[in-house]
């Protein structure tokens, strides 16, 4: 009978000596496992709101969430049917002022032959009167002739000039306008300004937009950032453009690796924010980190992911 109480005594010590030691490496290996990133945080990247650059009605405006555009992609247009109607009436208006310019080489043709005849008469005159054929007052009149249309010439290009100018003037001046109008009506064309994926369309087709409204939310998600917090102990071993390794978790088992580079390192600490774990969970001032990322596809913003440098 002791026997037996024995044996059952020593059964239980042993059980309880094969659970402890299981529960010391479970335990263990927890605490590798939360050790063993560096950092940890969120995957983010710089988002951009495209807003309208014209007031009008949203006439096309083909654009789904999620997809891929390139800058200078045109997506639709709003309509511009009165900027364009403007447009043809200031350039009508141009035209019918130029076509009013006075034609000054010809308006003076009439004086020029004058005085070129009277200049001509002037020579005739010098050898008669050298010859006693002709008076001194005879060429003392065609001089002060040769003087008075030259005189006539010279105001009368002035005016010409003048007027003639006060065109060019009122005509450059609408050609501005028409530029602006130009500048507006390219401005109604919808089209994507970078590089990158549609996050969110805000606005619809057919809806009355004005300057400054927004149309849709795009960000560069091929090169993703991952913002992490270290402490100023380990702040002492990274600098600007040194490779890490950063891993993202799919699911419960799938974890993927990737090769990211700091981009960033804030100059100033601020307290550990509640979502993040860092490697020394007591440390109350944490320095915030850029991590920039090849996107393969799988990594999308507000994913979780850890670094180690």
């Amino acid at each position: 009978m002791k026997n037996k109480i024995f044996n059952r005594k020593v059964s239980n010590w042993s059980l309880i000596i094969i659970f402890s030691f299981q529960f010391s490496v479970f335990n263990s290996g927890c605490s590798r496992n939360r050790n063993v990133y560096d950092a940890s945080g969120c995957f983010e990247a710089e988002e951009t709101v495209i807003s309208a650059e014209a007031t009008g009605v949203i006439r096309q405006f083909d654009l789904e969430e999620g997809q891929i555009l390139v800058a200078g992609q045109l997506i639709g247009y709003i309509d511009s049917t009165q900027l364009y109607l403007k447009k043809k009436q200031l350039q009508s208006q141009i035209r019918s002022l130029l076509g009013k310019k006075p034609n000054i080489a010809l308006q003076l043709s009439a004086l020029q032959s004058q005085l070129k005849n009277a200049e001509t008469e002037k020579v005739r005159l010098e050898n008669l009167v050298k010859g006693n054929a002709a008076t001194q007052k005879q060429l003392d009149d065609i001089n002060a002739h040769i003087e008075a249309l030259s005189r006539q010439i010279a105001a009368q290009k002035s005016t010409l000039d003048i007027s003639s100018n006060g065109m060019d003037s009122d005509a450059e001046s609408l050609q501005i306008q028409v530029e602006q109008l130009e500048d507006q009506i390219a401005k109604c064309r919808l089209a994507s300004p970078q590089n990158g994926t549609a996050l969110a369309k805000i606005a619809r087709l057919n809806e009355l937009t004005t300057t400054g409204k927004p149309l849709y939310k795009i960000a560069d998600l091929q090169n993703i950032t991952l913002r992490a917090y270290v402490t100023s102990a380990q702040l002492t071993h990274l600098k600007i453009g040194q490779k890490v390794k950063v891993f993202a978790d799919f699911g419960e088992k799938e974890t993927r690796e990737y090769e990211g580079v700091i981009s960033w390192i804030s100059e100033k600490s601020e307290f550990t924010p509640k979502t993040v774990q860092t490697q020394d969970e007591r440390a109350n001032l944490v320095y915030a980190v850029k991590i920039t990322v090849k996107n393969d596809g799988y990594l999308k913003i507000g994913m979780y992911g850890q670094a180690m440098f």
